[in-house]
């Protein structure tokens, strides 16, 4: 089922086109007394692409990364002159000719302080930035370009401490590098989560009674304190405060950028038969993915009647603990293809995928052996790997017909230079055989699929016939390409779509077609 069959833009009647294309097949059985055989595809379920219609632009830096703060190191390493290659190139393949956007936060934003003289560390401070770390993160800026949206600790409740962290990180890693700085992580968290413990009781980072309300003056509190440049926020982790979101945003004239969080699952305080915990059926249902996306579109709107744009710059597939049955399974790869395509079908300005080493849904498990860097990379990656090649830079979304069968969702979106792509994935049980309508005339055709053994695959998958192994050196896929030729009938194109996969129907314009 496609995203976007709630927006009146982006539908197309694939039913109608079915029941004459139907209606046609009938005639002309009936006019030859039936004696042909069927043309090869005659039974596939028909979809629509037009790409004279477009839709909104896939923003640059889209897709990129989310990571808590002590887990720089652990990717990067700590020399600034001789940064991992391995991790360099495994956030460049996600914005490739593009400036990617690295989040750095997370719950460790809160637990996180610049040693400031006079003032005693804070007791639910776990990391300190040292002039180290700052070495690290803007060697790794300037090299791979990118924009930082950095995590600033509000929990503590101090803007003395804030405003020194601030600071410490804008002078540290350069002003240039610095998208926003995001004050606090998940605030409607505070009076449910201890910020640390003592003596064995839990100790709040905000009283119960903290709500929407009471945030919103903390905010504003400390933005006179902070140095001038953009701030981002709420950064909020559920739908509870978001409702409110406007009357932040009305509230906040300081605001740079709005920025939400989301994991369609959760472990903790969560019942077996909850709809919220982690199943891959679950994983694999519109609710978790396409639903998901849709939600955010009353909020995109929001924030735009603001002139601000909003990223969802944390999000993965399960919070609260680990699942890697779940998270590290292939099904995570169709959810994020899914979810991506869906949450830029909406407007959102970005996204940032959560990790960080020992997370149930770390993207990829980076080692150092003598300065020879290797990473393990998870399914999860390969499907944010297949949605980068088919966003490259200035990349339009396309109007797409919905193909009407359970599990199958149908994306398109049409380069700069005329070339279209279309995504298809398969989240159900049972293979499926889909013939895409594309009028125009291409040069060429081809297929580049996404597939593992299994939904449950941990290992062993591929997209277009390379993959990672089971550890690179690199960061880049090796193997042999696997790329089909598929031969086009009057801009008719038959796929077959194997059980829980992917695939990428590329078509080349002739060269005097390009405008």
């Amino acid at each position: 089922m496609n995203a976007w069959r709630r927006s009146p833009f982006f539908h197309f009647d694939v039913a109608v086109v079915s029941v004459v294309a139907t209606l046609i097949v009938a005639l002309v059985l009936a006019g030859t007394g039936g004696g042909d055989p069927p043309s090869p595809g005659a039974d596939a379920t028909a979809v629509a692409v037009d790409p004279s219609v477009s839709g909104p632009a896939v923003p640059a830096g889209f897709v990129g990364l989310s990571i808590e703060y002590p887990a720089l190191e652990a990717y990067a390493g700590s020399d600034p002159s001789s940064l991992d290659p391995v991790f360099e190139q495994l956030v460049r393949n996600l914005a490739p000719g593009q400036a990617p956007v690295l989040r750095i936060g997370g719950n460790s934003a809160d637990r996180t302080w610049w040693p400031v003289t006079g003032v005693s560390r804070p007791a639910g401070v776990t990391f300190d930035l040292t002039s180290q770390w700052l070495d690290v993160t803007r060697a790794l800026a300037e090299k791979l370009g990118a924009h930082l949206i950095l995590g600033v600790n509000l929990e503590q409740d101090s803007p003395q401490v804030a405003a020194a962290e601030a600071r410490a990180l804008i002078n540290g890693v350069g002003r240039q590098s610095v998208r926003a700085l995001e004050l606090g992580n998940e605030p409607d968290l505070y009076p449910a989560f201890p910020w640390y413990r003592s003596g064995g009781h839990a100790v709040l980072g905000r009283p119960k009674s903290y709500d929407e309300a009471a945030f919103s003056r903390d905010f504003a509190g400390f933005t006179g304190a902070l140095p001038r440049v953009p701030l981002a926020g709420p950064s909020l982790s559920g739908n509870m405060w978001t409702r409110d979101l406007g009357q932040f945003l009305a509230a906040e004239p300081k605001l740079g950028l709005v920025t939400l969080h989301r994991y369609p699952l959760q472990v903790c305080l969560t019942p077996r038969t909850s709809a919220r915990y982690p199943t891959i059926a679950r994983l694999l249902s519109p609710a978790t993915s396409t639903e998901l996306a849709a939600s955010f579109a009353p909020y995109v709107s929001l924030a735009r009647a603001h002139g601000l744009s909003l990223r969802v710059d944390e999000l993965n597939t399960v919070s609260c603990g680990a699942d890697p049955a779940v998270s590290k399974s292939f099904a995570s790869a169709l959810w994020a293809l899914n979810t991506l395509f869906g949450l830029a079908g909406v407007g959102v300005s970005g996204v940032n995928v959560h990790t960080f080493p020992g997370a149930g849904y770390e993207l990829f498990n980076i080692t150092d052996s003598g300065g020879q860097w290797r990473a393990a990379v998870s399914p999860e990656y390969y499907g944010m790997l297949m949605f980068a090649q088919a966003t490259p830079p200035g990349s339009r979304l396309l109007r797409v017909g919905d193909a009407r069968v359970p599990g199958v969702n149908v994306w398109a979106t049409r380069a700069t230079d005329g070339t279209v792509r279309v995504v298809l994935t398969n989240e159900g049980p049972s293979a499926h055989e889909l013939a895409v309508h594309i009028p125009g005339k291409f040069d060429s055709a081809t297929l580049t699929r996404l597939t593992a053994p299994s939904a449950s695959s941990r290992s062993g998958v591929t997209l277009g016939g390379q993959s990672f192994g089971a550890q690179t050196a690199t960061g880049l896929l090796a193997g042999a390409s696997q790329r089909v030729s598929v031969s086009g009938d009057d801009g008719r194109y038959v796929v077959d779509l194997p059980r829980v996969s992917g695939a990428m129907l590329v078509l080349s314009p002739r060269a005097a077609d390009h405008r």
